[in-house]
């Protein structure tokens, strides 16, 4: 029914859950924070820095899935502190040229106190150009 995605580009998951999820021509990426899979440690830094991570992970895991950024079709962003979002979208757009459709809230706290969380859905052998 549906492939599950595991790649070393992006963090392992930190409990029972995919990376991902295929699903028909559908991916379907789990909240990525900003954890540098090759050390598998919170990047530090402002909201930019963590913001550019996040997107570089689930970068990895839609190039896993066989598609790309430019297919990604909704996003939904967690942030920490609501007042970083002018920055976190400076460098979201400068990833999402495409402009998804996207929701973005602040919540109370995220995993390992980190400032931002995306997750997204993306369409696999998309032939359209955006």
């Amino acid at each position: 029914m549906f492939k599950r995605i595991e790649t070393e580009n992006a963090p392992f998951a930190i409990g029972p859950y995919s990376q991902g999820i295929v699903y028909k021509n559908f991916i379907f990426v789990s909240g990525q924070i900003p954890v540098d899979p090759k050390t598998n440690k919170v990047v530090k830094g402002d909201i930019t820095i963590q913001t550019e991570r996040v997107i570089k992970n689930i970068e990895g895991i839609l190039k896993e899935a066989g598609t790309n950024l430019d297919n990604v079709i909704k996003t939904t962003v967690f942030l920490k502190n609501i007042k970083d979002f002018e920055k976190m979208n400076l460098v979201y757009a400068s990833f999402f040229k495409n402009k998804p459709a996207r929701s973005t809230v602040e919540v109370s706290n995220l995993p390992k106190g980190v400032l931002i969380e995306i997750e997204c859905i993306a369409i696999i052998n998309s032939k359209e150009k955006s």
